[in-house]
């Protein structure tokens, strides 16, 4: 059993480590796990046990609000003796402190049993400044305490680029390098990236989709003498940071969802996660694995891998990227599954050493009729067209007045498609809504519903921007390389990161 908000009591005595999905690395504390990316085996870290909560624990945080949740859950996977409790409850505040809502997050009960989980009232309006703002306060925090420099590496789709730029913007001990895919965000999130002008923050507009700027990433991070000596790290989702804040919005939904914590066995909450790269689908099932009762949903666009591969066990590219208003979750290779399949397999190493080299190789791979009976007991999972992103964003107005973007509704797609079934479920649903509709006007347009912009965003229109273009045929990992050196060399900061184990 847990102890109350504010103890430093752990879930288990064993100290919290961290260790690769594929096994060939060692055990890593969390400071260690914060400053990587992959693993140095190819593998993403994971913890070496998940703590475990009982019923009294839980209905006790259940009274807890989001901000007490994250502090919780985040002592529960870096102990004390890394970061002192009350040092880490500061972090956590002053991570949260730019949020525009008083609750960081917020539910909004719409009509016919629709529950909205707004996730973006942080500076980018998206969901990842969540996780990120406090990710970006871990990252100082060590590196200040030992006077280090790192050299942050993202790719994004969409939001994460902007989200890590204002977790670091203006740090003297981070560089941070973004690779956007030209043409596949929107024009705002574009902007929210390109107008960052600080000596610390390096745009790259490539002429690609969100899986090509993937490669040189991954090619930079399997360096690994480049990778020691420039101090590379990850922020985005195979960061283990970002997962653990991530678990905080399930219980979060789950509490403000339930009807009851009084009844034994506690009720359970479905929860719809829309899902790209599938990190908050992976906080989703650490979260079950926890004990909290939640039942989980994978929605996808038109780009389905997550939801083939829980249907068929068919974990396999598609010829190509779709592009679709949902465009933050155009992506064919969301690697957080591999986290899932480790957790579900019973951290069967091995196994996923094996099926990721399978995949790595051919692209396709056919999941162990056990690992697939697993997965499919755990997540439900849904696709979603463009035209059915319209149809839920015109209902969703009709009904409420209210816009989501594209990507929140897929999630409410899922549960009009539930609501008109011939049996709908009498289960409380919670849709997860992980960026603001300003975001996305040309979406709301192709809705034929009026675009609602916040002084922020239309302050973006006016502003100067900065990028490097990345052309196709251009090799983009040689030109981030002398970037990155050329960068580091300038402060004379080469060589002083913080040592990995």
């Amino acid at each position: 059993m847990l102890q109350g908000p504010g103890s430093d009591c752990r879930a288990s005595p064993a100290p919290m480590e961290y260790v690769s999905t594929r096994g060939g690395a060692g055990a890593v504390d969390f400071e260690g796990a914060l400053f990587s990316g992959y693993a140095p085996d190819g593998g993403l870290f994971m913890p070496q046990h998940i703590p475990s909560l009982d019923g009294d624990t839980l209905r006790r945080w259940g009274r807890l609000s989001y901000r007490e949740l994250v502090k919780e859950l985040c002592s529960l996977f870096i102990t004390a003796e890394l970061v002192p409790r009350s040092t880490l409850n500061d972090l956590i505040d002053r991570a949260f402190s730019r949020f525009r809502h008083k609750d960081v997050i917020h539910l909004s009960r719409l009509k016919n049993g629709l529950n909205v989980l707004e996730l973006w009232h942080g500076v980018t309006y998206a969901f990842k400044d969540l996780s990120l703002s406090c990710t970006g306060q871990f990252l100082q925090y060590f590196l200040e305490k030992k006077q280090k420099h790192v050299t942050v590496l993202v790719g994004t789709s969409g939001d994460t680029g902007s989200s890590a730029i204002e977790s670091v913007r203006g740090q003297k001990n981070m560089d941070i390098f973004v690779l956007l895919p030209k043409g596949f965000c929107t024009q705002i999130q574009e902007l929210q990236m390109t107008t960052v002008i600080e000596d610390n923050v390096h745009v790259f507009a490539a002429h690609g989709n969100s899986d090509e700027i993937d490669e040189p990433i991954k090619e930079l991070f399997a360096d690994v003498d480049f990778a020691r000596k420039y101090n590379l790290m990850s922020l985005n989702s195979v960061n283990w940071s970002r997962i653990m804040v991530q678990i905080a919005h399930h219980f979060y939904a789950y509490f403000q969802c339930a009807p009851s914590l009084d009844t034994t066995p506690l009720p359970v909450v479905e929860i719809v996660v829309p899902t790209g790269g599938g990190g908050n689908i992976t906080a989703g099932c650490i979260a079950q694995k926890m004990g909290l009762p939640i039942r989980l949903v994978a929605v996808v666009n038109s780009n389905d891998i997550i939801h083939r591969t829980v249907q068929h066990g068919d974990f396999s590219l598609s010829e190509s990227v779709k592009p679709t208003l949902a465009s933050a979750m155009d992506i064919q290779e969301p690697y957080n599954m591999e986290r899932i399949l480790w957790l579900l397999s019973g951290s069967d190493s091995c196994l996923m050493k094996t099926l990721m080299e399978r995949f790595s190789l051919s692209k396709r791979l056919k999941l162990p009729e056990d690992l697939h009976r697993k997965l499919s007991e755990t997540l439900r999972s849904c696709s979603a067209s463009d035209e059915d992103i319209v149809g839920a964003m015109q209902r969703c107005w009709e009904e409420n007045c209210y816009l989501l973007c594209p990507h929140s509704a897929v999630a409410a797609h899922y549960h009009y498609l539930q609501l008109d079934s011939f049996s709908p479920s009498s289960m409380p649903r919670c849709c997860l809504a992980p960026a603001s509709a300003a975001k996305f006007p040309d979406a709301l347009l192709r809705a034929g519903l009026v675009p609602q912009f916040p002084p922020e965003i239309t302050a973006l229109m006016a502003m100067e921007t900065r990028s490097t273009p990345l052309e196709r045929g251009q090799d983009w990992a040689q030109a981030l390389r002398e970037r990155i050196e050329a960068t580091v060399q300038r402060w004379g900061i080469a060589g002083q990161g913080v040592t990995q184990t």
